[in-house]
């Protein structure tokens, strides 16, 4: 059975199966991942008889905006509604309840997040990725 919960006390080292699963989260850290945690607002997690199997986080003001980040089921629990069940507790968690816009970043779960609500209409975002940049940086000097 899956147990759902949203706190953050348990070993940081547990995600790290999860990230190498998702092409973003490749080559994190425990230090990195220690860091993100305390710095996540709210993090829902899903484990099967203590294996950690799915995560969903959120960044906050808790009035106006959240943005959610690194939602990754492991692929053994994939289709399993794992991912639904996150993604509805962060949209319905008590401290979300007065949040009018939710944003998502996704390549290739547009399908997945629509089901649940969410539209591709709104094209406002932009990105900048330092990790690009300081390479372009690097070539040109």
């Amino acid at each position: 059975m899956i147990i759902y919960a949203d706190h953050k006390d348990f070993p940081p080292a547990a995600l790290l199966p999860l990230f190498e699963q998702a092409p973003w989260a490749h080559g994190r850290t425990v230090g990195e991942t220690t860091e993100m945690l305390r710095q996540t607002d709210l993090f829902i997690t899903a484990w099967d008889d203590g294996r950690l199997v799915g995560c969903g986080r959120v960044l906050t003001d808790y009035v106006y905006r959240a943005s959610i980040w690194d939602v990754i089921v492991d692929a053994a629990y994939q289709g399993q509604d794992v991912g639904t069940e996150i993604m509805h507790r962060i949209l319905n968690h008590p401290a979300l309840q007065r949040v009018d816009l939710f944003w998502l970043c996704t390549r290739d779960k547009h399908a997945f997040y629509e089901n649940l609500g969410f539209s591709a209409k709104e094209q406002t975002g932009m990105v900048l990725d330092r990790r690009a940049r300081s390479c372009t940086r690097r070539e040109t000097t």
